[in-house]
C-alpha cells in the first residue's frame, strides 16, 4: 500500500507560470508529482494528464493509477488474458489554481469535494493579494477552503502572492511594449507594487503542500522591493504611461482578455493606485528560510526579452 510520502501530489495548472516551478522543485526532491493541465509541457512527461475545469469528463482520470491491480492471467474458464483493473490512486495534496474566468469559482469548489471524496485531504489554493477571503473568484474557493478546515474536514492554505516580476517578460502586452515601445502601460498611476518571484512563490508552496503541518491560513506572499529599476537595467528610459480603467480594459482585451476578466484586472490595479500594494514582508524568508529573489537580479537576468533590434545590432543610439 502506498504511504502517504510516496503518493503524487497534484498540481493544477502544472505546466504554468507558478506551477511548472513547483513541479521542478518537488522532482528535485524526488517526490512524486502528477501535472494537470489543458496544454502539455514542452518536453513529454509521463506524469502529465489533460485537466479542464470546464469537462468534469477529465477529473476521474487523475484519481485512478495506470498501473493495474493484477497482472493479467488465464484461467480454464477463460483463455483470455483477464483485463487489467484501475485501481484507486492515493493524491497526498492538490494545487489549485483558478480558470481565468470570473465563474471559475463554481467549478473549483466542486471539484474540492469531488477530490475529497476520493480521499484527498489537503487542498493549497494560489489566489492573489488583492483578492480577500469571501471576494470574486479565488475568494470563493478561500472562503469554502477555511470553512472545511475550521469544521476538520480538511488540511488548507491559501498563498496570496502579489505580482508576478515574470509578469513583465513573460506577458506579451508587458513584454512587447517594453520591447518596441520603451513603455510600460497601467492605470496604477504612481502606486508600488512589491514584485515577488514566481520561483518564490513556488518554493512556499511547495512547504505548503508537502510539510508535517499544513498551514490552515493564508500567507500573503510579497516581494522585498518596490522599486522601479528597468530603465536602468537596459541602460534606456522605460515610461510608465498612466491609462484610465476604461483604457486598460480596451488594452487587456486586445491582448484577447474577456471583457469581464478585464474589468476585474483594471479595478486590481485601481487598487495598486490607491496603495493597496505598498507594502512588504518576510513571509517567504519565513517560510523557506531563503531570502526572496530581488526585482533587479531577475530583470538583469532576462534583459534580453526586452532588447530592441538597434540593441541587438549594437548601434543604438548612434548616428
Amino acid at each position: 500500500m502506498t504511504s502517504p510520502a510516496q503518493s503524487p501530489i497534484l498540481v493544477l495548472g502544472g505546466t504554468g507560470t507558478v506551477g511548472s516551478r513547483i513541479v521542478s522543485q518537488l522532482a528535485s526532491q524526488g517526490i512524486p508529482t502528477i501535472i494537470a493541465s489543458r496544454n502539455p509541457p514542452s518536453s513529454s512527461s509521463p506524469s502529465h494528464v489533460n485537466f479542464d475545469w470546464d469537462d468534469p469528463y477529465t477529473w476521474e482520470p487523475i484519481f485512478i493509477s495506470k498501473s493495474s491491480s493484477s497482472e493479467g492471467t488465464t484461467t480454464e474458464q477463460d483463455q483470455q488474458p483477464s483485463r487489467p483493473q484501475p485501481t484507486p490512486q492515493p493524491i497526498r495534496s492538490i494545487y489549485l489554481i483558478a480558470p481565468p474566468t470570473l465563474t471559475g469559482d463554481r467549478p473549483m469548489i466542486e471539484f474540492i469535494d469531488f477530490a475529497r471524496a476520493r480521499g484527498v485531504h489537503r487542498f493549497i489554493l494560489q489566489s492573489a493579494s488583492s483578492v480577500e477571503a469571501g471576494g470574486p473568484l479565488m475568494g470563493k474557493v478561500h472562503a469554502y477552503l477555511r470553512e472545511l478546515g475550521q469544521r476538520g474536514e480538511v488540511e488548507w492554505g491559501v498563498l496570496r502572492p502579489t505580482w508576478f516580476q515574470q509578469n513583465l517578460a513573460e506577458q506579451s502586452y508587458h513584454k512587447e511594449s517594453i520591447r518596441s515601445e520603451s513603455k510600460i502601460y497601467s492605470a496604477t498611476e504612481d502606486g508600488k507594487i512589491p514584485w515577488v518571484s514566481a520561483d518564490d512563490i513556488a518554493s512556499v508552496a511547495v512547504r505548503a503542500l508537502t510539510g508535517e503541518e499544513a498551514p490552515n491560513t493564508e500567507w500573503t506572499v510579497l516581494g522585498p522591493e518596490l522599486l522601479k529599476i528597468l530603465s536602468e537595467v537596459l541602460g534606456r528610459k522605460i515610461v510608465h504611461v498612466d491609462l484610465t480603467s476604461a483604457e486598460l480594459e480596451k488594452r487587456h482585451t486586445r491582448f484577447g482578455m474577456s471583457e469581464e476578466y478585464a474589468r476585474m484586472m483594471s479595478a486590481m490595479d485601481t487598487a495598486i493606485k490607491f496603495g493597496a500594494e505598498n507594502r512588504t514582508n518576510d513571509m517567504v524568508f519565513s517560510v523557506t528560510g531563503v531570502a526572496p529573489k530581488k526585482f533587479r537580479d531577475y530583470a538583469m537576468s532576462v534583459k534580453d526579452v526586452w532588447e530592441t533590434r538597434l540593441q541587438e545590432m549594437g548601434i543604438e543610439g548612434k548616428t
